[in-house]
């Protein structure tokens, strides 16, 4: 079994094609869960979109039970508690499957994950025998409870209370939770409170009929109209000491490491999202005529689209080898006798640069794909007559939800430099290395080898670009570099565009034993894109934080060294995205993956 890689460390070590897992790699059974999860979608919720926006009574409670009586809600549970056991890549697919109903995902991801999980990773096995059978069938449905009116980024500073009753059977807990979603239907509350004068939060699994705990009515929003969303109130709310969840003061642990969870599901979950846009969006095209010409004939339109194509084929690539990664992870520690549970939540705790960068690109590419859907639909997208218009409102969320994109922008950039400065990675002795060779950098942007050679090429020297800023801004910032949120999210934004073009490099590599050459010219000519337009933007990103940091008289080397490292091989990148497009336009549907 080849070793895990840690978090993070893709920056500095090579990887090799043959290391990653792509979509194309699916079996049987994974594309028989797939299937069930988009069929389940095609009947029972695309066609009642509407009804369920409209908050119609019930509704959505008992669309997720049908959902739980397909076994789509306990595809993460473990068999010993009824249910599927399904690997993480297994669960990330669900969760990208599901992604495409609207508020109905919402919904079914809040349940299956922030809902469900936190007692799969944490319960004892008691907790688990009560509640585990019941949440995977959906007879019981979840919800979890950390955001407060004065706690929400800095989830630590919620003061909700936790008592010890005087016969010692009971917490007492008094509070007040926010945006809370499943709030108005949910059987089961995980909810986070500071027992006594506690500093760390603590867990605590609360039933609907336990005494003392009610919920506002639902909250209206912008979008995600049909999810429910309410405010919970403990007011002397009884709940038995055995419903503590993990030890005292692990609540917050348990907190970021669910968040760390939710992070690289979003970035699963915008995925089918997208590739039901896209294919609204050409199928309008296909349909409409402007000037007595069908609106896919159009250059600007048919930009829009590839555009679209690429960005979700990178994602996609991005999502599935960290999933892997993740899954490796977990094996690994399982194997070395880690409690399943456990090691779950320690691999996943492994990877929390690529949960964060992940959950930033993909909601990023969320919001460009329907944004440019609305503007091809024209007067229609912005009719609630058509569901790219839900799709552009429920898409707005995703940058608030599991922590900001500010948040996680933080989060990539100051976890890649404390492990650097803790020696998790090799990050200093790496940049070192780049710094004693960076006068002859101009080398490294003759490319003269073969199509994957090149590619190579390209994603070392835009890693190694990352890595050589990253360095001069820890250098000229010193520790002030954690409270320069701009330079953070420089450096986040190279790092993000680095893994992203790597892992489609990576794929598309791949991929060359699987299809036909021509077929994969087609994949070549999205990864040339995707790698021009990273290489633009690490440049850019790069050059804020130099001048941010970096003294006049060092400038000039380093941004001599940004340009050749960012430097791609020149091709036609309008043909390239025409290609693209034209290929969307023929099938009337994105169409370009396993």
């Amino acid at each position: 079994m080849k070793k895990a890689l840690k978090g993070g460390e893709f920056l500095i070590k090579t990887t090799l094609a043959q290391d990653i897992f792509i979509p194309e790699e699916f079996d049987e059974e994974q594309k028989m869960i797939a299937q069930t999860c988009t069929d389940f979608l095609e009947s029972e919720v695309f066609p009642i979109v509407d009804r369920i926006d409209k908050m119609e009574p019930g509704l959505m409670s008992q669309t997720l039970k049908k959902c739980g009586e397909l076994g789509l809600a306990a595809v993460a549970i473990p068999e010993e508690y009824d249910g599927f056991g399904q690997s993480f890549v297994t669960s990330m697919l669900s969760s990208d499957i599901m992604g495409a109903g609207y508020s109905f995902a919402v919904a079914h991801s809040a349940h299956t994950g922030i809902g469900t999980l936190p007692i799969v990773y944490y319960g004892n096995d008691e907790q688990k025998q009560k509640y585990l059978p019941k949440l995977g069938s959906a007879e019981w449905l979840g919800a979890y409870c950390l955001t407060e009116p004065g706690a929400g980024s800095d989830a630590n500073s919620g003061t909700t209370k936790a008592t010890l009753s005087e016969d010692g059977k009971h917490y007492i807990l008094n509070g007040q939770k926010m945006w809370i979603t499943n709030g108005g239907f949910a059987d089961i509350y995980t909810v986070f409170a500071k027992i006594d004068n506690d500093r760390i939060l603590s867990a605590f699994i609360v039933e609907k009929n336990f005494p003392g705990i009610s919920t506002s009515p639902e909250e209206h929003k912008m979008g995600i109209k049909g999810s429910s969303t309410v405010q919970v109130f403990l007011n002397d709310c009884k709940v038995p000491v055995e419903n503590l969840l993990g030890k005292r003061g692990e609540g917050f642990r348990i907190a970021l490491n669910i968040l760390n969870l939710g992070r690289i599901k979003l970035g699963a979950n915008v995925i089918s999202a997208c590739k039901r846009a896209i294919t609204q969006s050409v199928q309008y095209a296909n349909e409409r005529k402007q000037f007595r010409r069908l609106l896919s004939t159009f250059g600007a339109i048919k930009h829009k689209l590839a555009e679209s194509v690429v960005r979700v084929f990178a994602n996609e690539s991005a999502v599935y080898r960290a999933s892997q990664n993740v899954e490796d992870a977990i094996q690994m520690y399982i194997n070395e006798g880690m409690d399943v549970g456990l090691a779950q939540v320690e691999a996943q705790r492994k990877f929390v640069i690529e949960a964060a960068l992940l959950k930033v690109y993909g909601s990023e590419t969320l919001d460009y794909v329907v944004d440019e859907g609305v503007q091809i639909h024209g007067g229609m997208g912005f009719s609630a007559e058509t569901q790219i218009e839900t799709a552009y409102r429920d898409s707005r969320i995703n940058r608030i939800f599991e922590g900001t994109n500010e948040i996680n922008r933080m989060v990539i950039s100051d976890t890649l430099i404390k492990k650097g400065m803790k020696k998790e990675i090799n990050l200093i002795p790496k940049a070192v290395e780049l710094l004693n060779s960076i006068d002859s950098s101009e080398e490294k942007a003759n490319f003269t080898g073969e199509y994957f050679d090149t590619a190579k090429q390209i994603t070392e020297n835009l890693k190694n670009a990352t890595i050589l800023v990253t360095k001069y801004a820890m250098d000229g910032l010193g520790k002030k570099i954690a409270q320069e949120q701009e330079v953070l999210f420089n450096l986040a934004d190279m790092m993000m565009q680095s893994y992203v073009a790597e892992s489609t490099a990576l794929r598309v590599e791949k991929m060359q034993d699987m299809i036909e050459t021509e077929k994969l010219d087609l994949f070549k000519d999205m990864l040339n894109v995707l790698q021009y337009e990273s290489a633009h933007i690490i440049y850019k990103a790069g050059m804020d934080a130099i001048y941010s940091c970096v003294s006049e008289d060092e400038q000039g080397k380093i941004l001599k060294a940004l340009d050749n490292l960012t430097k791609v091989k020149p091709t036609n990148y309008k043909n390239a995205r025409q290609r693209i497009a034209n290929k969307l336009i023929e099938d009337n549907k994105f169409n370009f993956t396993y």
